[in-house]
């Protein structure tokens, strides 16, 4: 049976940065977090201009992993636990925060020099309780390692995590995530299978689609019902979309600034440490 909707929340803008602006459908303040699943913020697209300066500079992470989705252009990682990566359009990348990490990123030199158009996604994902203290990690996977799936006329989606179909995501963690980026030609439609009981979570990346009968345009969030398996999404014209779908993890949310974790306390001596220095430093 279909899933029905049960929240449709619109991707407000929100400065991070002096100079970078993101729309942020979660969390909402109609709806907070679908645990795991605490941030979506979709950068772009942005029109980079030749020489321009662009960069997020060295932050601290504990508790989470920042999950980013690369749309158009690059970007590049680097951080203190020793990973120094460049995604290009179509990869992905997770840095597993854990106990605590200190990373930069941003669009990479060669964009930055010759210009051009950067979009992306990046996610939040809630860790359980038992993992926050673990130590950090890093993987990405480039576009043509992401199995196709759905596949159709009119359609192009790609698997970056989880299984689907019987096929699996080259990004592996231990919160089960079903991650698929996906364009539907206008026209078409992709049926989507949720497991009953996982939070199912749909964003439309652009264009407008038509999902269960209910029209939605783009850079809208929706949130179905945890019950039934089906979701229905026709292109009303040609579109992109990120279905997400993961195992509810069932304990307390303490967000705050850069950290995610499980009580006020543990939030408040995240903050503490990172103005110690127990994070470490990154000189980038």
């Amino acid at each position: 049976m279909k899933k029905a909707i049960i929240h449709i929340l619109a991707g407000r803008e929100k400065k991070i940065t002096a100079e970078e602006t993101v729309r942020q459908p979660l969390p909402h303040k109609d709806f907070r977090f679908a645990n795991p699943f605490i941030v979506l913020h979709h950068m772009g697209p942005e029109v980079i201009q030749p020489g321009q300066t662009l960069r997020i500079h060295p932050h601290p992470h504990r508790g989470f992993s920042p999950y980013t989705i690369m749309l158009q252009g690059e970007g590049y990682h680097k951080d203190n636990a020793g990973n120094d990566e460049i995604i290009k359009a179509g990869d992905v990348q997770w840095m597993f925060a854990g106990k605590g990490i200190m990373h930069s990123e941003g669009p990479t030199a060669e964009l930055l020099q010759k210009g051009g158009v950067q979009e992306l996604i990046q996610l939040w994902i809630n860790a359980p309780k038992n993992k926050k203290w673990d130590e950090p990690f890093y993987q990405s996977a480039k576009a043509a390692e992401l199995p196709k799936v759905l596949i159709n006329d009119g359609l192009d989606f790609n698997l970056a995590s989880g299984d689907y179909e019987g096929k699996t995501g080259p990004i592996q963690n231990f919160t089960p995530v079903i991650s698929i980026v996906g364009k539907i030609a206008a026209g078409k439609e992709a049926n989507l299978k949720a497991i009953p009981g996982y939070w199912a979570l749909l964003y439309i990346i652009n264009g407008n689609v038509d999902v269960n009968g209910q029209s939605i345009d783009k850079y809208n969030l929706l949130v179905f019902e945890k019950d039934n398996d089906e979701i229905s999404v026709t292109a009303t014209e040609d579109s992109q979309v990120l279905f997400l779908s993961a195992e509810p993890i069932e304990e307390p949310v303490s967000a705050k600034d850069n950290f995610v974790m499980n009580t006020p306390e543990e939030t408040e001596q995240a903050i503490s440490d990172y103005q110690n220095g127990i994070f470490g430093t990154l000189n980038y």
